[in-house]
């Protein structure tokens, strides 16, 4: 995140909030519960930043019709636009990060974050005291 950081400030975003913004572009609609999941963002921060970027027109949130208990979010024209002024410099980085790094292990490393996101958030140990 050190080589965003920059790029996000000069766009008034924190990291989390750049990562609600993509994940909203990336699959479109969500339900807030399954939005944190994805966003990978606990729930008091989450509600922190959707009301944060809410108040600033980057999103919105309305009841589900088919179900009366589910938010769902989504990004505004300003989150678009959002989307569209940052995409080509992050799309630099991206290939900065490739090229210095190298292309094999930057898969293997998206491949490998992507195994560890995903195991079960239950485990052995949970609930026990220490």
């Amino acid at each position: 995140m050190a080589q965003f950081r920059p790029m996000l400030a000069r766009h008034d975003l924190t990291e989390q909030q750049w990562r609600v913004i993509r994940v909203l572009a990336q699959y479109g609609r969500l339900d807030a519960s399954e939005f944190g999941e994805r966003a990978f963002i606990l729930g008091p921060s989450l509600t922190r930043i959707t009301r944060t970027l809410e108040e600033r027109d980057v999103i919105s949130r309305h009841k589900d019709e088919a179900d009366g208990r589910r938010t769902l979010v989504e990004l505004e024209d300003s989150g678009w636009r959002i989307i569209a002024d940052i995409y080509p410099e992050s799309t630099k980085i991206c290939a900065y990060i490739e090229a210095e790094f190298g292309a094999e292990r930057t898969r293997t490393l998206l491949t490998l974050l992507d195994e560890l996101a995903s195991l079960p958030s239950e485990h052995p140990g949970r609930g026990e005291q220490r």
